[in-house]
């Protein structure tokens, strides 16, 4: 019997054509995601549901999809799906992370038109018979200085566009290296330096606990006076209050936003200023870009539910059936790995190599190398997944390696992550038991043999006497409880590290006492995905 497939959104006939010409039946019914019931009602029969962001996949739609295999999304965002609940569930969620790629840098760069030389108001104007040409005094964008907060996939594509208008280029991105910035032709600096010298800044990261407010009241009173400000990126990012303070203070000349901390917008202290121009969250919304994502989930589910090749896929690694029964838990290592070096590093990562030794060099190690670079680069996108973060370590201009060996030491096969940055090299190695459980065995040299946990924490300090004893004492008194505890030294009296698995995550005051201590050298929380 063909697969069945329901698109519940707005796709393109092209798109809906596909999945007709590779043999698979199709319902087009693209009003359908907005009516909550009948969906519940008929998504049982269907084996794939193809979407934009109308249609919402709760863990209720899941539990009526007794078929379901696939979900695609066409679009990046899948904050729609409950992918928690799909997982569990055994679905595959694919996305399409590149299609609006350009359309969204497209839109910063007409947004920042249309600040610069106040296009709208001057269209309402002339539209309601006025000619006041003296009133709307622009600006011109050539020699003026552009700060991009965010130099991944859509910034750099921003900047090669802004470098075309003649404008400098300087760019904030912990990740970014110095030659990378010199690649694609602007200057790295911290983001207090693009604060004060940008006469333009564009923003291009994902919303995390990082970026969130990185516009802060604080950095807002940091700004160059004249500054124009645009987000097309995320709502979030800006304190909006204090941004329509600085905007009717004059401190901010322009701002222009395409996205707002609560959509749909119907309210915001944004609103109702002469400048400031605002959009519906348009960064995606061109014929071209919505196109290209129609096409590419169709093909994305059609080539599983024919062949069972993914692609795309958030929750599913790129690897065939036969494959995935050998490799599900070393892949679960390979981002644990990944993960642990994402988290410890704070400065930009120049190279990454991954040493595969014993059975495991036997393996499809490309899907492997993916699953270790997807563990580094999300924490600096959450969206980051086995397909999209090697182009993203790229664009970053990480170097990624690998290197196999036949079997040496102990265990019949382990991986070891190497990362090299402009300060440092740090290496964690690990392998999986007979349980089918990844475990840590090794944090730069020093042998351990920790079980991974959802939640950890990672010390290290000069070996010497009393250091459980602090660690027991301060998580007691903080009310967290250790599930594990690992230690491991280079050699007496030298450096020494400590790995606890915890119930919960630690809060920052635990880290303080435990840095005010001062028996540790780096004390840092970690979390993984088990």
């Amino acid at each position: 019997m063909a697969p069945k497939v329901l698109v519940s959104d707005k796709l393109s006939e092209t798109a809906v054509q596909i999945f007709r010409d590779r043999g698979i039946e199709v319902d087009f019914e693209p009003g359908l995601g907005k009516d909550k019931d009948r969906l519940l009602e008929v998504i049982g029969q269907y084996d794939g549901l193809a979407i934009r962001s109308a249609t919402k996949v709760t863990e209720k739609v899941l539990a009526a999809a007794g078929n379901l295999k696939v979900i695609g999304r066409a679009g990046i965002g899948v904050d729609n799906v409950d992918l928690p609940a799909a997982s569990a569930k055994g679905v595959i969620v694919m996305n399409t992370p590149f299609g609006n790629s350009i359309t969204t840098a497209e839109h910063a760069i007409a947004m920042m038109f249309a600040v610069a030389r106040q296009i709208p108001e001057a269209s309402a104007s002339t539209h309601a018979g006025k000619w006041e040409k003296s009133r709307f005094m622009g600006v011109e964008l050539t020699g003026k200085t552009l700060g991009v907060i965010g130099a991944g996939n859509i910034g750099s594509i921003v900047i090669s566009r802004a470098l075309g208008l003649r404008m400098k280029v300087i760019a904030y991105d912990p990740f970014l290296s110095e030659e990378r910035a010199t690649e694609i032709g602007c200057r790295k600096v911290e983001l207090d330096e693009l604060l004060a010298k940008s006469d333009f800044i564009t923003m291009h990261v994902p919303l995390t606990d990082k970026t969130r407010n990185i516009l802060s009241r604080e950095n807002i009173a940091k700004l160059k006076p004249g500054v124009r400000v645009i987000n097309c990126a995320r709502g979030g990012l800006v304190d909006e209050e204090a941004m329509a303070e600085a905007l009717k203070e004059g401190r901010v000349a322009g701002a222009a936003f395409d996205v707002f901390a609560v959509e749909p917008a119907t309210d915001s202290p944004l609103f109702g200023l002469e400048n400031v121009v605002v959009t519906p969250h348009l960064g995606a919304a061109t014929t071209e870009a919505q196109e290209n994502v129609a096409l590419q989930v169709a093909e994305q589910m059609s080539d599983y539910l024919l062949t069972g090749a993914v692609s795309n896929a958030l929750n599913m690694p790129s690897v065939t059936a036969e494959e995935a029964k050998v490799m599900g838990p070393w892949l679960k290592l390979a981002e644990h790995l990944g993960a642990f070096i994402g988290q410890m590093t704070d400065e930009p990562i120049e190279a990454i190599n991954v040493l595969y030794d014993g059975a495991v060099a036997e393996m499809n190690t490309n899907a492997l190398n993916a699953a270790v670079v997807a563990g580094v680069m999300r924490e600096r996108n959450p969206d980051a997944n086995m397909v999209s973060a090697p182009v993203m370590a790229r664009d970053s201009g990480i170097e990624v390696s690998k290197t196999t060996q036949e079997q040496t030491g102990v265990f019949d096969a382990y991986i070891k992550v190497t990362m090299k940055t402009a300060q440092r090299q740090r290496s964690v190695a690990g392998t999986v038991f007979s349980d089918g459980k990844p475990r840590f065995i090794q944090i730069k040299g020093i042998n351990i043999d920790a079980e991974v946990g959802a939640h950890m924490l990672y010390t290290t300090n000069a070996d010497k006497a009393g250091i459980i004893g602090i660690l027991g004492q301060t998580m007691g008194e903080n009310g967290v409880n250790i599930a594990n505890f690992t230690l491991g030294r280079s050699d007496r009296g030298k450096d020494a590290l400590a790995l606890l698995y915890l119930d919960d995550a630690v809060e920052a005051k635990v880290i303080d006492d435990l840095m005010g201590t001062r028996a540790f050298n780096a004390v840092r929380p970690l979390r993984f995905a088990v």
